[in-house]
């Protein structure tokens, strides 16, 4: 009889251990004198890219908890009323404890459950060579130019280890939400090519396919493959992509009715400063090299009528202008790739990309070259 309730206890036991918690219960340790009643805010980040309040609970006695249940494992904030700083942590169901003194809440020491644990030694590792470049940079202010050298080729390496450490990282932990925050930033920031962050992202386990920022790097990726195609489309050598769009009248000018022996095709703005700095140089190379055939179409990424015509006039723009005036979502903008002013395209006589963002007295000295 014994035998039998033993062997019972042990089942219980184990179905047990291998069920998944239904809920999170999420308890902070503040070191150092809080106040009882000081709320402590859980949020999450918003699709503005600001934080949202998702919880409010109070301290007391140094000690503050959440409870609840999350469905997928996602990055929440900890911000404490009247403190400096914030907390990163991963909420999922489980026990998860963070620990930290009040005055360095960036610093705090988050465990319990395994997303933690992982985004914990992350976060360790990282640290460790981000110590390493804030040594080299302290070094630097101190150097001779000599030595700057050297250190800057140190800190180019230093800066390629990240990125490898990085990259090994998410393909050591395809089951970490860590991993997938991880590829959303390289993605980004471009630093990996979008067949890269395919390969990273199909290796994921469900689970984290399922989270909030995996359906961002899904969307990122559609974006990113586009404008690598979108590259290839305008890179020197390449025909340039047709389009069209309405001028100042109203009227729809296409790119191949106005092509001349030489076509500059210029992204600006009336708000851009750098752009209208360097109108007064186009204007000039256009008035000494229009009779020799240089057309110019200007691409205007303003938001409104007024401040483009404007712009026109006050510059003395007498060439071709079209604008949708939908800033950088202009469906030109995305052809052509461009996603900073100025921006310019040199065309030859059949549409033909020969050279890209000259300005100043290169831009004179190329368009003189080919129209000689």
């Amino acid at each position: 009889m014994k035998k039998v309730v033993l062997s019972v206890c042990i089942l219980v036991g184990l179905f047990a251990c291998n069920q998944k918690p239904e809920g999170y219960s999420f308890t902070g340790n503040l070191r150092g004198e809080v106040e009882n009643g000081t709320k402590v805010f859980l949020k999450a980040m918003g699709d503005n890219g600001q934080p949202v309040d998702i919880d409010t609970t109070t301290v007391e006695n140094g000690k503050f908890v959440f409870t609840g249940q999350a469905d997928t494992p996602e990055m929440h904030y900890v911000f404490v009323d009247k403190l400096m700083g914030y907390t990163a942590v991963i909420l999922e169901n489980g026990e998860i404890e963070l620990s930290a003194q009040k005055d360095s809440l960036g610093f705090a020491d988050v465990k319990g459950t395994a997303q933690n644990d992982v985004f914990m030694d992350y976060m360790d590792k990282s640290k460790e060579i981000t110590a390493r470049a804030q040594s080299i940079q302290q070094d630097m202010q101190k150097a001779d130019e000599a030595t700057a050298l050297a250190l800057r080729d140190e800190m180019m390496e230093l800066q390629e280890e990240y990125k490898n450490f990085e990259i090994t990282y998410i393909k050591e932990h395809p089951n970490a939400l860590i991993a997938a925050l991880l590829i959303d930033r390289a993605t980004s920031a471009r630093a990996i090519t979008a067949a890269e962050a395919q390969e990273m992202y199909d290796a994921l386990s469900p689970e984290i396919k399922k989270t909030k920022v995996a359906a961002t790097i899904v969307k990122k990726l559609e974006a990113q493959k586009q404008a690598e195609e979108n590259e290839k489309s305008t890179a020197i050598g390449a025909k340039a992509p047709e389009f069209s769009a309405p001028n100042p009248e109203g009227k729809t000018v296409a790119l191949n009715e106005v092509l001349g022996k030489v076509t500059l095709v210029d992204f600006w703005a009336a708000w851009c400063k750098p752009c209208r700095a360097e109108n007064p140089n186009v204007v000039k190379v256009y008035e000494k090299y229009h009779d020799k055939g240089l057309n110019i179409v200007g691409v205007s990424l303003d938001k409104t009528e007024e401040a483009w015509k404007k712009a026109i006039a006050d510059d003395g723009l007498a060439w071709h202008q079209v604008s949708n005036l939908a800033y950088f979502n202009d469906p030109i903008a995305k052809l052509y790739n461009v996603d900073a002013i100025p921006a310019a395209f040199l065309l030859d006589e059949n549409g033909v990309i020969i050279a890209k963002n000259l300005r100043g007295p290169a831009l004179e000295q190329k368009v003189a070259e080919l129209l000689k």
